[in-house]
């Protein structure tokens, strides 16, 4: 089959989304799949080579970049919107950019991907051409584009289920983006939104993928004392780290290091200073930091670290990533609910602390003794695979052609 594959890096040039659809496309073609990609990027941060053997075709939003930057993606709190207007003013181009969401409500993301996606069809005759989202620009413009072939979306997050983002119209605009395509892939815990859900009537259009992110991981480097790793971003309301940090302050051990890389730390940056006052330099943050170097920090932890989200619809990827260094994984609940309970229940080298069990000296002693219990230890990829085989990427990819 021939396919293609619409990434979207322009608010996050390392999109962990358009890491997850590469790979899904290697497997693709060592299959025998014809892939091409289009790919948009922010004018500043050229996307990353594509797969061997896949054709990549890009396009730039540098406008949409600016326009997110000076308005700071709309976020509440942040800077007064007479300064982020200002800022925008000096940009003619964000101002246009602007202009042509708020008012025209037609992002030049939106209109320009259509129209590549209908070049790049009437060129090459694709069977299928699959959005990754979110972001939904991409999924916006393949909706109404005019091609012949399969319609397909793969919604890595989920959308009008997603409480931190208030997508116009709610779940009656996700269904009429459903009606106009062929098939959506979700991933597991957005499942209850099309049975029994507010989705329920598309439910025959819907597929449950895994990430394509159990990969086996090389052998840490020798180091001294407990290396506990976290890398991800942060969002108030969504992931935070408040429980992490005060159960390592409260834990203080003195041979133990905690490492949280990644953005988002300015909304809780009273809560690491009072982290970096106890620990001193054996908390450390490195900030956000390029794929490369989390899975060097991933790879060189004794511990790693999982955030639960409060949002039972959303469940990381990472976590899986995590499973297949088969290293001791330390998974921080703060919700009952956490779609991940399941999975971390069948992985051996788990422990789950729930928040709502306070900080507890007990809670401590059990943190403390399975550090020790579990230091050193690593299952075996094999052993892992078979507890997990769904979210390998060779079983990802066989399951996304048979519901094809």
């Amino acid at each position: 089959m021939r396919f293609l594959w619409i990434l979207d890096r322009v608010e996050n040039p390392a999109s962990a989304n358009a890491l997850l659809a590469c790979r899904l496309v290697a497997e693709l073609m060592a299959e025998g799949h014809t892939v091409h990609l289009l790919e948009l990027w922010d004018g500043q941060t050229p996307p990353p080579a594509a797969p061997d053997g896949a054709v990549q075709h890009t396009l730039a939003f540098a406008d949409e970049r600016l326009m997110n930057t000076a308005l700071e993606n709309g976020a509440k709190g942040g800077t007064p919107v007479p300064l982020r207007l200002l800022r925008l003013a000096a940009h003619p181009s964000a101002v246009a950019a602007t202009f042509r969401q708020l008012v025209l409500h037609a992002p030049r993301r939106t209109v320009d991907s259509r129209r590549e996606i209908e070049r790049l069809d009437a060129r090459y005759h694709f069977d299928a051409v699959c959005a990754v989202c979110a972001p939904y620009r991409t999924a916006f413009a393949l909706e109404t584009a005019r091609i012949d072939g399969k319609k397909l979306l793969w919604q890595l997050d989920p959308y009008a289920s997603n409480r931190d983002y208030n997508a116009p119209g709610g779940f009656a605009r996700e269904g009429k983006l459903l009606d106009a395509i062929d098939g959506t892939f979700i991933t597991p815990q957005a499942l209850p939104d099309y049975e029994g859900g507010p989705l329920s009537a598309w439910r025959g259009k819907v597929h449950v993928l895994g990430f394509p992110v159990l990969l086996p991981t090389p052998a840490p480097a020798a180091h001294s004392g407990i290396h506990c790793v976290f890398c991800g971003s942060l969002y108030p309301t969504v992931r935070e780290p408040d429980f992490a940090l005060t159960l390592f302050t409260r834990l203080n051990q003195p041979d133990l290091t905690l490492t949280m890389a990644g953005g988002g730390w300015q909304r809780f940056a009273s809560q690491a200073q009072t982290a970096r006052n106890v620990l001193g330099d054996r908390f450390v943050q490195p900030g956000r930091v390029p794929p490369s170097r989390a899975a060097e920090l991933e790879k060189n932890a004794d511990i790693l670290v999982s955030l639960g989200n409060f949002y039972d619809n959303q469940m990381p990827s990472k976590l899986f990533v995590y499973f297949g260094s088969g290293k001791p994984v330390l998974h921080l609940a703060v919700s009952e609910s956490d779609p991940t309970l399941p999975y971390l229940a069948r992985y051996p080298l788990a422990l789950v602390l729930h928040r709502s069990e306070g900080v507890t000296p007990e809670l401590l002693d059990r943190l403390r003794s399975w550090l020790a219990h579990v230091k050193g230890q690593r299952l075996p990829y094999e052993q892992v695979a078979a507890l997990y085989p769904e979210f390998t990427p060779g079983r990802v990819a066989q399951d996304f052609l048979a519901a094809l």
